[in-house]
């Protein structure tokens, strides 16, 4: 009968196939940059980045600000990234009730850290430019605490509504200088008008001066208003030389209801890896509603089964689970 010894070089092989399978998305990425029109990684290539964001820290989403559910998400849904989508100017948001809203922020950002994913911090605020004294002062905490860790993601203005693109860049400058006083590297992603859709208009005149900026790019995959026209707002964006980032895009329409036509979905989904975009789907919540992922009473600790999970959310796990394994 034969013997087989294991060489020093399978022995090796083994280790590091090994390794690269358990490594952790921050592990495998590291630091991320933009460069020309592309967000990277340590070694210089997109990581396209693929994964969820929470609702609003606020009314039916607010319950799922929790460890569990960051570690129900990693290992079960894959995330490689975390949004955290800080209610600001709602009734209980930041504005009227900071030190909650400072918790479960920090409760969710630190357990991503601690499962090895990227988090977007977002400011999730129509009307930043209104509050402009409070987010620096939340993000030049945030900045202090986090300044070093490569998981964390600065997202500065969520959806700007009716502001035009020079009151946008305006905010934005000030906030961007704010947090490079106590973080010079991590990722910034700045705001582009009417509801993170005009990116093209934020590339026509760009911020400058500053390391690491990605623009916002939102889409809705099911609404008839967000087909060719969007896709090529976001491709001459490209062209003229700025990096995006889909920090978030829902299977359904704008409202978060309407229907969820996969025919669309899939052309998106297609669109989003030939271009290498990262991005998060809109969200963790049991309301009601097409872009909810999971079923009204689902538990608030994640361990989500089949029958919790709306088609929405069986089509992102499964998604998710196929292109980051």
């Amino acid at each position: 009968m034969k013997t087989f010894t294991l060489t020093t070089f399978t022995l090796l092989l083994f280790c590091f196939c090994s390794t690269t399978q358990q490594a952790r998305p921050v592990e495998l990425h590291g630091s991320l940059q933009i460069k020309g029109n592309q967000m990277v990684n340590k070694e210089g290539i997109p990581p396209q980045l693929r994964g969820i964001s929470l609702s609003w820290s606020l009314w039916a989403g607010k319950k799922y600000y929790n460890a569990d559910v960051i570690d129900w998400l990693t290992k079960d849904f894959k995330i490689t990234l975390l949004r955290a989508s800080m209610g600001v100017q709602p009734e209980g948001g930041y504005l009227k009730n900071r030190d909650e809203q400072m918790k479960l922020m920090t409760t969710v950002i630190d357990r991503a850290i601690k499962n090895g994913i990227y988090v977007l911090i977002d400011w999730h605020d129509h009307n930043a430019d209104q509050h402009l004294e409070e987010s620096k002062a939340f993000f030049s905490l945030m900045a202090k605490k986090y300044s070093g860790i490569p998981n964390v993601i600065y997202e500065i203005f969520n959806e700007p509504a009716q502001q035009k693109w020079d009151v946008i860049k305006a905010y934005s400058i000030e906030v961007i200088n704010t947090i490079r006083q106590y973080d010079s590297k991590n990722v910034i992603v700045v705001g582009s008008p009417r509801w993170d859709q005009d990116v093209d208009v934020a590339a026509a005149d760009p911020i400058k001066g500053f390391n690491n900026l990605v623009y916002s790019f939102h889409f809705y995959a099911s609404d008839p208003n967000h087909q060719e026209i969007l896709r090529a707002k976001a491709e001459l964006a490209m062209t003229r030389g700025i990096a995006l980032f889909v920090t978030e895009w829902g299977v359904g329409e704008s409202n978060g209801n309407g229907e969820f036509n996969r025919e669309k979905t899939a052309v998106w989904m297609n669109w989003m890896e030939k271009n290498k975009l990262s991005w998060v789907n809109w969200n963790v919540t049991d309301k009601k509603e097409t872009t909810a992922l999971m079923m009204p009473g689902a538990p608030e600790s994640g361990g989500w089964k089949d029958e919790n999970l709306t088609d929405a959310g069986k089509y992102i796990r499964e998604e998710l689970r196929l292109l980051n394994k």
